[in-house]
This record gives structure tokens, C-alpha cells and sequence, in this order.
């Protein structure tokens, strides 16, 4: 598995707890890793017990942490580059939820290597979205829920976006979009320099 994953956990832990907390999930999880490498690839089984290890020692459930991780990875200035391959999606919101099905494709453009589950999107009525994630890694629907809150506030929009389960073996999201222009929206730009992006 892709070792970019791996050290997005490390950072929101670190950052957000603490190095001790790291160190004392990693030593919960029982491998033989003292921090990740975002280029390098581990072994799958590792992803499953770091998780469950962090959760642990955060006293939370993996589904909150893998939520949170989704959010940090929006809101937090140096993880932009996220939020700038999110913001391609559309000009919109509702433009983004249409282009999720594209997001594994860009993301594998950004980095080699990096593969997400399938994504398909149904827009069963209007503004209320079905999203399907197929494949590995197991739990990214929920990181993806943490992604689209955060990006809802981004654009202004006021959604509703849950976590469902699973159906024929792909994570479900429900995403509701409740009012397109409730806040303003943040702005984007290309620049990368600086700040950037927003208004």
C-alpha cells in the first residue's frame, strides 16, 4: 500500500495529538514501522492495525478518525495541493459531486501510484447524490465523507453527506445538497505561491 496514506495518518495524529499518541498507536498496532515513508510501499495488513491502534489511544472509533483525516486533509494550508485536485472537480459543489467518478484518475496523475476505490455517482433526484466506493482501501468512503463536508463549507454550500454501509460490497455515501449558496464560497485559484487560493 501506498506509503502516502500511511504518513496522512501520521501527520493528523501527530499535528493534531501529539508524537507520543503516534508513537503509542503504532506500539498498540505491533508493527515493526517507526514512521512512513510517503514514497515507499508497505505491506496492506499494516493499514488495518494502525488504525485500529490510533483509534485505540485516541479513544475513538476508526470511522471518526478516518472522517477527521478527510477533513484535515481540506482544511489543513499545508495539505493544499488536496484541496486543489478536489477544487478541479467543478465549479461548484454539485459540479464536484458529479466529478467524483474522475477523482481516482486525477489522484493517480498526482501521484503514481496512489489508487482509490472505484467511485460511481447516481443522482437519483435532484441535489441528492448516491456515491458507491468499490475496492481497496477499505474505510476510504469514510475519509471521502470528511473530504466532502469540508468541501461543501469550501464552496458555500450547505450539504448533508453520510456514511451508509455497505452494499454489494462497496462503501455507500448519501450526500444532500441542501442550499447551493449558503455561505461564500472560498475562492480557488491555480497559483500555487503564497497563500494562493481563496478570496
Amino acid at each position: 500500500m501506498h506509503g502516502l496514506i500511511f504518513r496522512t495518518i501520521e501527520a493528523y495524529v501527530t499535528e493534531g495529538f501529539g508524537a507520543d499518541r503516534w508513537q503509542a498507536g503504532l506500539a498498540r498496532a505491533d508493527v515493526d514501522v517507526l514512521t512512513f515513508e510517503a514514497m515507499f510501499d508497505y505491506d496492506d495488513a499494516y493499514l488495518p492495525k494502525v488504525l485500529e491502534g490510533c483509534a485505540a489511544v485516541l479513544d475513538r472509533s476508526v470511522s471518526s478518525l478516518l472522517e477527521d483525516v478527510g477533513t484535515y486533509l481540506i482544511t489543513q494550508q499545508n495539505h493544499a495541493s488536496v484541496r486543489r485536485l478536489m477544487r478541479f472537480g467543478g465549479d461548484s459543489f454539485v459540479e464536484l459531486l458529479h466529478a467524483l467518478d474522475d477523482l481516482p484518475g486525477r489522484t493517480r496523475l498526482a501521484v503514481s501510484g496512489l489508487n482509490l476505490p472505484q467511485m460511481t455517482v447516481r443522482e437519483h433526484t435532484p441535489l441528492s447524490f448516491v456515491i458507491y466506493c468499490d475496492g481497496p482501501p477499505i474505510g476510504f468512503g469514510h475519509v471521502l465523507v470528511g473530504l466532502l463536508r469540508a468541501m461543501a463549507d469550501d464552496y458555500g454550500a450547505l450539504a448533508l453527506v453520510d456514511h451508509r454501509g455497505f452494499r454489494d460490497g462497496a462503501e455507500v455515501i448519501e450526500a444532500s445538497v441542501i442550499d447551493t449558496s449558503f455561505a461564500a464560497d472560498r475562492g480557488f485559484s491555480l497559483a500555487t505561491s503564497g497563500t494562493g487560493e481563496g478570496t
